[in-house]
């Protein structure tokens, strides 16, 4: 009797056939059964909310809020919404640079020799992943906040400072007004998704086959040439799936900094909800935002994965 899949027929081994891969995209019955249900439940849902709830629906107020025409030079400018979500991506991009470094940093303490240096990091990855974020939000912004970042800028103030510095600085961080807050925001999500990505990093790091090490020992490596040259180039490529998903999930965090006042895109949302009672087109539009920026993340790192794949070594 014959075989039915394309790769028993080439023997089962190497890659599978275009013919196979042509049979593993087609749909079945019972996927397109799922897309049929699916879209029964989408168009069901919009009735019901369209006919069904006691709201009358102002999308056509929306769009202004996002994009808004400048009475002087009659250019169109960024609005309530589009402002709160470019303070999102600054938010989650500081964020995750500092988070990324923190957790490299105490990955090597973890895998340390000293027994004190893997107490001082086993402790940090314990307490801030077993801490509630919001807690530690209003912690690092009303008592070490105030103490680390009190000399840089006022938290009540000018919102820009004069010349190209203060644009610059207010282009790719904050206003001098609200740096002391955003800095804080920044330095809790970092310490919070920095613990995670500890975790992460160690655990790509330590599945590398430790004969690898002993190999690159015996031609003469030391520690940080191992970690360098051998360790790294591989674990970067198992990391990075996790890695990403972090990200994402950082830029999702971050609108718990909204009870302090960051004027990120939940922030701008809640304002907006309260000053014109949009309430559902308002949401709608923040979770199509957040959308965009976490999918857009993710097709970025599906991306990354494929090309270390394709890199040999």
């Amino acid at each position: 009797m014959s075989a039915s899949f394309p790769e028993r027929q080439s023997g089962g081994h190497g890659p599978p056939t275009p013919a196979h891969r042509a049979l593993l995209r087609r749909p079945s019955r019972w996927d397109l059964l799922a897309a049929v249900l699916l879209a029964v439940a989408v168009v069901w849902g919009i009735h019901r909310l369209s006919t069904g709830l006691p709201y009358r629906w102002e999308w056509e107020a929306l769009p202004q809020y996002v994009l808004r025409r400048d009475p002087e030079s009659g250019r169109l400018a960024a609005n309530v919404l589009l402002l709160g979500f470019l303070t999102t991506i600054r938010l989650s991009l500081w964020a995750m640079l500092f988070a990324t470094l923190i957790g490299f940093a105490a990955a090597l303490l973890r895998m340390s020799r000293r027994p004190f240096r893997r107490a001082v990091a086993a402790a940090y990855v314990e307490l801030l992943r077993n801490s509630p974020p919001i807690v530690l939000v209003f912690v690092f912004y009303y008592f070490i906040g105030e103490q680390l970042f009190s000399g840089w800028g006022p938290r009540k103030g000018p919102a820009l400072a004069g010349g190209s510095d203060g644009v610059l600085l207010e282009l790719l961080f904050a206003p001098a007004g609200l740096r002391i807050p955003f800095a804080s925001a920044v330095l809790t999500l970092a310490l919070f998704e920095g613990a995670y990505i500890t975790e992460i990093i160690r655990a790509g790091i330590q599945s590398i086959d430790p004969g690898q090490q002993e190999a690159a020992a015996a031609q003469g490596f030391n520690r940080w040439q191992r970690l360098r040259y051998i360790l790294w180039p591989q674990a970067l490529r198992r990391i990075l799936p996790p890695l990403g998903g972090q990200f994402i999930s950082t830029i999702k965090d971050s609108a718990i900094v909204s009870v302090i006042s960051i004027p990120e895109l939940t922030f701008r949302g809640l304002e907006l909800m309260s000053a014109t009672h949009l309430t559902i087109e308002t949401w709608i539009a923040i979770t199509g935002l957040y959308f965009l920026l976490t999918f857009g993340c993710s097709l970025v790192f599906s991306r990354l994965e494929r090309l270390s794949r394709r890199r040999p070594g």
